[in-house]
């Protein structure tokens, strides 16, 4: 892929796709989920998509058959984590596992500009999803790739792994039996020490790099180390900051013991406050979500070490009878009048994606912990918690007409515009 002009990349995606087959790959009919054996490809092998080649290949059901990157350096390194490198095509190209119908599923673990793209891409090639969070770079994406798992029936499971944890589990059971009272507010709370990212120059890309595949639907600019591995989700064009990046998980922990959806409206602040370098999303971040009979409260930092209170990123409900926390080293609760306790068990390594393989070879989506509907409602809390930020105003959002009541500006931030060649598929676009 790397040899292949602009000019050419373009004739073979976006529109030039439609004509040559690929984005109606789904109607050639994709084979039923295997009954035995699942064979998983993986698309981006930084971080996640090593965690994901960790846990896919930790089931002697599952088959990493292919893994792909843009970065070679990447793709070599990835091989570490297999038990059998050599039954595993290392790609540069994500189009070949697309079209290769003996692929069953996809794990997408690019940066956020390229999740719902590929996502919609694999169903329409007729695969299983698992993306990771968020799932949409923007909120109107978020309603495309919910419509195109509707359309084509496959499973599209969601990264919040807090779903599949039994603790988890087990304690919003507890608050939807009433053990904590009446619950009025829930503080998600994402706090830890990032690191200054500094100030880099434009470059050329590394050697044998397809930047250009790597920018794919967003913004063509110059090369730079800070909008490269890892620091892209400091970049509006890429990422969605951390309220996206980690904070997703206590929000969407938060919203699930609530029972809530999407709010009545957002206020937000935040801003650089103590990093001076590239950055453009925000290093400190407050966001209060309205609902009608209670509230959900996003707290960031990215300049506090996790045990400055306590604990590490998670979740307090706030109820009539005491509190609720929920962390990553398991669940407490403290009654009024009561000593602190422990309820449930700690995390379940893996499970997500086990559920996951358990619902494809099922072909059943209705099984899935963390379907997509909840993948874009918490991504949505979170798109909603930048807007805010961005604007510095209340924002109510109309789901039904997918705008902010009365704010233009905000409006405008709900959706993007995409690169020539790499649009959202015509029959998903808002």
């Amino acid at each position: 892929m790397s040899g292949l002009s602009r000019k050419e990349f373009l004739r073979s995606t976006g529109k030039a796709l439609v004509a040559s087959g690929l984005l109606a790959a789904g109607a050639r009919g994709a084979k039923a989920a295997p009954s035995e054996r699942v064979r998983h490809a993986i698309i981006g092998a930084g971080n996640q998509g090593k965690r994901h080649t960790q846990a896919f290949g930790a089931f002697s059901d599952c088959e990493i058959v292919a893994i792909c990157d843009v970065d070679p350096e990447r793709r070599v390194r990835i091989t570490r984590e297999l038990r059998e490198p050599a039954r595993t095509r290392l790609l540069d190209d994500f189009r070949v596992i697309l079209d290769d119908p003996e692929v069953d599923s996809v794990s997408i673990a690019t940066p956020d500009h390229w999740h719902t793209l590929l996502a919609i891409l694999a169903l329409q090639a007729g695969k299983h999803v698992y993306v990771e969070k968020p799932c949409s770079h923007n909120i109107r994406e978020g309603y495309a790739i919910e419509a195109a798992a509707k359309k084509h029936g496959k499973c599209v499971q969601h990264g919040t792994q807090g779903r599949s944890s039994g603790g988890i589990r087990e304690a919003v059971a507890f608050l939807r039996d009433g053990g904590l009272g009446k619950v009025r507010l829930a503080k998600a709370i994402n706090h830890q020490l990032r690191g200054a990212i500094g100030r880099e120059p434009e470059t050329d890309p590394p050697p044998n790099v397809n930047y250009d595949m790597w920018l794919g639907p967003a913004p063509k600019r110059p090369f730079t180390k800070n909008r490269w591995h890892y620091q892209w989700h400091w970049f509006w064009d890429y990422g969605c900051g951390d309220i996206a990046n980690d904070g997703i998980h206590q929000i969407d922990q938060a919203r699930w013991g609530l029972g809530a959806g999407l709010p009545k409206a957002v206020t937000a602040a935040g801003g650089q406050l103590y990093y001076d370098d590239d950055h453009e999303t925000p290093d400190t971040q407050l966001v209060t979500y309205e609902y009608d009979d209670a509230y959900l409260v996003f707290e960031m930092r990215l300049w506090t070490d996790y045990p400055m209170d306590g604990h590490d990123n998670g979740v307090i409900f706030y109820g009539d009878k005491g509190t609720l926390d929920i962390g990553r080293g398991g669940c407490e609760v403290t009654l009024i009048g009561e000593e602190k306790k422990p309820l449930g068990g700690g995390a379940d390594k893996d499970a997500h994606v086990r559920n996951f393989l358990d619902c494809v070879k099922a072909n059943d989506p209705t099984k899935l912990q963390a379907p997509i509907r909840e993948g874009v409602v918490s991504s949505a809390l979170c798109h909603l918690g930048n807007i805010a930020t961005r604007v510095q105003r209340r924002v109510v959002f109309d789901e039904d007409r997918c705008e902010c009541v009365g704010d233009a500006e905000a409006t405008a931030l709900l959706g993007r515009t995409y690169r020539e060649g790499y649009e959202l598929p015509a029959e998903f676009r808002a």
